[in-house]
Order: C-alpha cells, then structure tokens, then sequence
C-alpha cells in the first residue's frame, strides 16, 4: 500500500449498489454474475494453461525467467465479453536442498506473489530464488510474479502524459494556502479527468475485487488445485478478498506488511492513519541522524535535524537544485526513508551534503526520472488511482479533506498533504465505486495463515495487522519488535525468516503469536554514493 484512503470522517458516505460477491465466496452462487463468470473463466484457464516462452523484451527480465500470459475477462459479469491478459512470470523450483547438494527437495507447486502498490508489477519476484534467504523456499515451490490487470504489460492504464506527471520541481507546503490547495483540487479532478477519457467504461472494472478474480484463473492457469500465496502491502488486502472469496482454494497465505482491510478503514480512514504513523518513522529517522552527528554534521538532537531540513526545503523554493529537485522532491526521497531503513545513510548523506555546498548526492536521489522510468511510475500511479478510487466511496466535498487533514497536519506535517495530493483524484472519480468487503473467516473456513509486521511500520500501521488476526480464524502473527521496515519476509531477519520457512515449507505455525528481536539499525555510511535495495527481498511496492 503506497498511500492509505477511505471513508468520511462522519462515516456516511453513500455506497453504490455494485454488487460484491458474497461473504463466503462459493463460486458461481445463485444470483451472482461475477462469482459465475469467475468460475467460467478458471474452467476455462485451467483447461488452456500458460504457454511459458521468452519474456517481454520491455520488461528487461532475464533469460532464465519464462513468462507467459492469462486471459482473464475484463468484467467478471460477462466472461464471454472482452478479455485483458496477464502477463506471468516464473522460475522453476531448484530441488536443490543448498545445506545439502546430495539431497533433492521434493516440489510444492507454485508460490505466488504480489507486491503490493496497487499498481506494483511482481514479474521480478521469481528473481529472489537467487537471494541466499530464498534458496530454501526456491528449492521447493515455482516461484511466480506477475503483472496485475492495467499493470504494463497487463493492459495497461495510463491517466495523463508521463512528462506531465513528472514535472518539476514543485513546492511542498505544510501549512498550504487556499490558493495552493485550489491549484491543487484543479489538478486532481483534471487527473480524474484524464483517466476517464482515456479508458471510458472499462476503467470501472480495475479495482481489488476484481483483482482477487484474477488470482483465482491465474491459480487455476498454473494448475494448482490450491493457492499458495503471498502478498505484501496492499497485496495483503488482496489476499484478504482472495480469503474470503475462495476460501477452499487456499493451501497456504503469508500476509507481510498488513494493511487494515476494516470496510470503514478503507480506503480513506486508512490514509490518515499512514500519515500519522509516517510522522513517528520520520522522528526515528531523525534521532539516528542525530546519533550520527559526528558522521553528517546535522546536530545531535532531533530539532536541529529537523532544522536543517527545513532550511534545505527553504533553499530548494528558492533555487532548485540541478533545476529539477525542489521541496516536493526532496519530501519524496526522505518519505522513503520512512518505508525503508536501508535508505537512512543515503539520504542523511545528501542532506548533509547540500547543506554544506554540494547538491550532487541530492540531485541523483531525488532528480527527474529517465523517460523510461517515467511511463513505468506514471502508469503504477494510474492503476494505484483507479484501484482505490474504485474500491469504495470517497469524501467528494474538499471541505471533509481540508478539515481532517488540517487538523492532522498540526501534529504530523512530514506526510500528510503529500497523501492528500495523492489521494485527491478519488474526490473527483466518475467510475461507479464498489462496496468493500467485510473480510470474516470462522473457525475451519481457511487453512491457517502466517502474518508478518513491524511493529513501527508506517506505511502498513501495526493495528492493520492485529484487525485482520482478529478477522482471520486460525492465523499466527510474528511481530518483528521496534522496527519499521515496510515488509520484513525474506530480509536480514533470521527470526522472521525461520517462522517464514517453516509454514511455507512444513505448513508449521507456531503455537501462539511470537515476536522477533529487530534487526540492527543501518551503520553510517559517509559519502554513500550507490542506491540500496530497498527492504526485503521481496520488497513490497510503496
């Protein structure tokens, strides 16, 4: 989940009467278009298969990643209307035990994996098998990404020119004017705009139900009777809906990084959360700077980190760096730093870098993305707006916007009207929204499952985790103890990792919720110049 969103603060936002497939889920349930159109459609995969071959050329995958495509029908409705095509990616399980050459492990299936966003592609996931975290998990399962539906090269969905969306530099205001906050409104209901008039009525059928369907043919596709899957960010909220649509499908979930999938959380609600929680990961951030002072010269207390900060910001309105990073840019690269600690030395490093005369470091970590880099983003940024502004009902009144978020803004100004420029598309949507899904499971409905978090995760706050433990009978959660990074499966975190193993591999949980010690703080690095890897193996989309 890259930005969280949904429901008026009064909580009387009208839903529309889209139907949502029942609580249960049984495919093809008497009444229901599109849990009959989903059972067509996996019939239908299941009996065609993927013809695995070459990848993408665009994609830039690797030669020993095979990739293949599904079709899926764009409206669950009608499955014999239009059909889109999901492009999958695979590596075939090793069977090579890497404790011990002699010994052949014996094959699961496939694992699959969504990254999150939404609007993340997870055709790169098969490459972790390379990781010496994975190599257990990639001994046994076909490990599987793939591009979700309006995710290139999934029919992909675009809302405005790339050049355009990408623009810079820009200002980024704490306390925003009426003037700016108008400027802004415009914008968004021209990005609302945009995505309507390119996709007419199909943008109406991107959304996270549909997305849980697609997982259901794309399952059936591989020919796995059962799914085992794992999903991280939002992708948790996918497999949530998967859960309780097919809950007889499931072998094994690993939920990592867990977003609060609470009907009145999502999506709007669920936004000022993530913003709050962003401003207690920016103050960690902060005190480490601090601790390191001797290595960045940013003062040895939060304050005059924060200090220095605010005079870069002020120095960027004035004179962007490198014509391209003003205060938004540099916000964006530091709001990275709160989804993932790897980042801290790099970012404190350009921080103390432009304070003291040289730009350089800030310019190559927060500058203008290549054209390249540009269509990707701007095309995640439409399937993260469509799938959201779809999901559920959204406040339309700024009014609701201004009033929660000004309120907030007093104690979290780091994060919150960034999310709301985000956000604000949703305000403005002309698609139909969908009514989101009380996500239930009773005892023996659905196999147990594995949650991992962080306790400080500020992109996926913690009480996310602990809502769907509550609504999923029979599932474990592993907390990883006064860390923050956003997604914790397959990292440094050997604890984590050995609870992960042992359920994917033996389907062992263990017997009570259980707790890892945190991984160690990044160490200072001075003058850092080559951008990390950001979080886990795996790392989710943000």
């Amino acid at each position: 989940m890259r930005a969280a969103a949904l429901y008026s603060a009064a909580g009387s936002l009208l839903l529309t009467t889209l139907a949502a497939a029942p609580a249960g889920g049984t495919p093809g349930g008497p009444g229901d278009a599109e849990a009959r159109g989903t059972a067509v459609a996996a019939e239908r995969a299941a009996a065609t298969g993927i013809e695995f071959g070459r990848c993408p050329k665009a994609e830039d995958l690797p030669g020993a990643m095979r990739c293949g495509t599904v079709a899926v029908p764009l409206d669950y409705a009608h499955p014999e209307g239009k059909q889109i095509r999901l492009t999958v990616s695979r590596v075939r399980a090793t069977h090579k035990d890497p404790d011990n050459s002699k010994r052949k492990v014996p094959g699961q299936g496939a694992l699959l994996y969504n990254p999150g966003g939404p609007g993340a592609s997870g055709l790169y996931f098969p490459l972790v098998g390379m990781v010496p975290q994975w190599k257990r998990i990639a001994a046994a399962y076909d490990l599987v990404g793939y591009a979700p539906r309006g995710v290139a090269p999934s029919a992909p969905l675009s809302c405005q020119d790339p050049g355009e969306f990408f623009k810079g530099p820009r200002p980024a205001p704490t306390e925003p004017s009426d003037a700016y906050k108008k400027e802004r409104a415009a914008e968004a209901e021209a990005y609302a705009r945009g995505c309507a008039e390119r996709h007419g009525d199909a943008l109406r059928h991107y959304h996270s139900l549909n997305n849980a369907r697609d997982l259901e043919v794309v399952r059936a596709a591989l020919g796995e009777k059962r799914l085992t899957f794992m999903g991280a960010s939002y992708g948790t909220y996918l497999g949530a809906l998967y859960a309780e649509l097919f809950p007889s499908h499931v072998r094994r979930m690993v939920f990592d990084a867990v977003m609060n999938p609470d009907p009145e959380q999502v999506w709007y609600r669920n936004n000022l959360d993530q913003s709050a929680a962003f401003e207690d990961r920016w103050t960690d951030f902060k005190e480490w700077i601090a601790e390191h002072d001797a290595v960045y010269g940013l003062g040895d207390t939060p304050r005059e980190v924060q200090n220095g900060y605010e005079e870069a910001s002020a120095r960027l309105a004035a004179e962007p760096a490198g014509g391209t990073v003003g205060p938004a840019q540099l916000q964006g690269a530091f709001l990275k730093a709160g989804y993932y600690d790897d980042y801290w030395p790099h970012r404190a490093e350009a921080l103390s870098a432009y304070l003291k005369g040289d730009p350089q470091p800030l310019i190559d970590q927060a500058g203008t993305r290549t054209e390249e880099g540009a269509v990707g983003a701007e095309n995640s940024n439409a399937v993260y707006t469509a799938v959201e502004c779809n999901d559920a009902s959204w406040p339309t009144d700024f009014e609701v916007w201004d009033r929660d978020n000004t309120r907030l803004a007093r104690r979290a100004p780091f994060e919150t009207w960034d999310n709301v420029w985000t956000n604000l598309p949703c305000a403005y949507w002309q698609a139909p929204r969908q009514r989101p899904l009380d996500v239930r499971t009773g005892p023996g409905e659905l196999p147990p499952t594995l949650l991992l978090a962080a306790e400080q995760d500020a992109a996926t706050p913690y009480d996310g985790a602990l809502e769907l433990h509550r609504r999923l009978s029979g599932s474990v959660l592993v907390t990883e103890r006064d860390a923050g990074t956003h997604g914790i499966a397959g990292g440094p975190n050997a604890c984590v990792n050995g609870h992960l193993e042992a359920y994917l591999l033996d389907g062992r949980l263990p017997a009570r919720d259980a707790s890892c010690a945190p991984r160690p703080e990044p160490e200072p690095e001075p003058r850092a110049t080559v951008e990390p890897q950001a979080g886990s193996a795996a790392a989710p989309a943000a």
